[in-house]
Parts: structure tokens; sequence; C-alpha cells
């Protein structure tokens, strides 16, 4: 869990503060994504959570201690921090940058190539070809996943990242996105997550905090800001199609009719499709409903054009 209070810093010269007065608070397990214009405190906000900047004033708790209490070089290894840059060691194997945490923590050579092997295979890159080879190597994908492994070496409980996808293809990008977020959420780790991008903020974040001139300007889940913005500011910064991002968050089968059988002529969409899926699959096929297929292709239900306006319309309770 990380507890933010009051946090401020001010950079001399400059006409407000970077991070002015913010309090929030992100829930173990959970990921916090950062989003607002440039200059708006995101970033600041990350780096003073593992004191690369130290703060003005306020306090930053993780799992129950001060940041401020705990000597910076001790506090940074047990918090992962992945970058966009990546910042891999080029001279080194990529068995030996997974390993730069453990080695400083003292690792017997065997705990570690067994945890190095362990990670590559968790992020898709299998040991046996990979952990011999060089940065130049690899692609910038392959690259972002040694990244992930590095950061989780020594199994932090705290991930920070800071724009990690921002420099690589979408097509790669969407896959790391969706790969990473179940890795990140099957190990209960707690993330702050910067981006400049309210698609990929939507995507990863359980919780969303929206930034304005080192301010806080609504913090909540992605449907409630995406069903209520807090002011004309967040309206504008989540996007006009705000009602068809939100249908991309809610499966079909989380929106659909169990009890009324589809018709026999019927197309279907899969169950984990989102409603927005939905909604393309109807308006190309000129169709009003949808059979919901299950896991293994059988039809569990039904969704129409009527529920998924009816979800467009529902405001979901906010969370803080």
């Amino acid at each position: 869990m990380i507890e933010i209070a009051a946090l401020t810093k001010r950079f001399p010269g400059a006409a407000h503060p970077a991070v002015d007065k913010l309090t929030l608070r992100v829930p173990e397990g959970a990921v916090c994504v950062l989003i607002g214009p440039s200059g708006c405190g995101k970033t600041t906000t990350m780096r003073i959570i593992n004191r690369m900047i130290e703060p003005d004033a306020g306090s930053v708790v993780v799992n129950g201690r001060n940041v401020m209490d705990v000597d910076p070089v001790t506090l940074r290894r047990h918090i992962g921090y992945v970058i966009q840059q990546i910042g891999l060691f080029p001279h080194w194997s990529i068995a030996d940058n997974v390993a730069t945490v453990p080695k400083l923590l003292g690792w017997d050579a065997a705990r570690i190539a067994a945890r190095v092997d362990e990670l590559l295979a968790l992020v898709g890159m299998d040991p046996g070809m990979y952990r011999g080879r060089f940065p130049r190597e690899l692609s910038g994908g392959q690259k972002q996943r040694v990244g992930v492994a590095r950061a989780l070496a020594a199994d932090p409980p705290v991930m920070l990242m800071d724009e990690p996808f921002g420099a690589i293809d979408p097509i790669t990008r969407t896959h790391l996105q969706d790969e990473f977020l179940r890795i990140l959420h099957d190990l209960k780790k707690t993330i702050v997550f910067v981006t400049h991008d309210i698609d990929e903020a939507i995507r990863m974040g359980d919780r969303i905090a929206i930034m304005k001139d080192g301010a806080l300007i609504q913090y909540d889940t992605p449907e409630a800001i995406l069903a209520a913005p807090a002011d004309a500011f967040v309206e504008a910064f989540v996007g006009a199609d705000r009602a068809l991002k939100r249908l991309a968050l809610v499966s079909a089968s989380a929106a659909m009719d169990a009890a009324v059988a589809a018709p026999a002529a019927a197309p279907s969409i899969e169950g984990s499709a989102s409603l927005r899926d939905a909604l393309a699959r109807m308006l190309s096929l000129g169709v009003d409903t949808l059979a919901v297929a299950g896991p293994h292709g059988a039809a569990i239900g039904v969704v129409t054009l009527a529920a998924i306006r009816a979800r467009t319309r529902t405001k979901p309770a906010s969370e803080h």
C-alpha cells in the first residue's frame, strides 16, 4: 500500500509547484496510473516515491514506512523501477542485467541463476535462448520484457513504471500491456504507472489520478472517471468518445442476459470480448443481438444493443 499525504515539490524559478499538496492512497495490489499534460507533476511524484527527488513537504508511506526514514539506496533496491528507455547495461548479458539487484543484495550464484531463469520464462523469453544474449541482439519489445524482469528480480512489493511502453510500436505495445497486466496482477504487486496516453491509462489502471499543474483533479476508477468527469478539464482530457471508452471496460458476458436463448441465426461473440467490440460487430452486420459464446464455444446468453445503450447511461459508484 502507498499513502501520499500533502506531498509538495517546487523547483526554483517555476511558476507553480511541480507537485502541489498531493494526497492519494494506492491500495495493496492495485495499479494506480498518474496521467495529465506535460509538466503536471506525474513523473516528479513517481520519483519522490523512491527518493530520486526529495520533497519539500508532505509524506510518502510505503507498506507502513515513511520513505524519508529509509536509506535511499536500500529503498530503491526494494522498489522495482521500469522506464521507457529501459536502461539495460549494453555490455552485460541478459542474465547479468536481470541479476543486477540480487547481486547487490548478496544472493548466492545458484539462487540468482534460478531467479533469472524463472523471470525470463515469466516474461515469455526462453532462458536457454536468451540468458546469454546481449541487449543489442533484442528487439524493443524484448528489451522491455528484460527491463520488467530486472525490476521484478528481488520480488519487490511495489513497482514504479514510467511510460514503459512509450517507445514501442502500437501492436507490440497493446500485446505487452495485456501480458504485463496479467503478470503483475498475478504477482499482486502495488504499481504506480505514469503515462500521457488516456487509452493506456484506462487499459492499465485500477485507479487513475488525473493531474494538472501539480494538483490532483480527479482520482477514481477508470469507469467512474469516464462516466462522470469532475470538471471540463477532465472531460476534455478523457476525450469526446468517453462513452465508447467505457464500453471497452465491460465484457460481453458481464452485460449479457443469460436467461434468453440466442436466436438460431444470431451471429456470436466471445464472452471475453468487450462491449465496444460487440457494438462494432453489431454495426458491421446490421444486427441488434449477438449470441455470447462461452469458453467452449456454446452460447451462454445474448447481448443486445439496448443493453449496451443502458451501460453507457449507468453511472458507477465512485471509489476513492
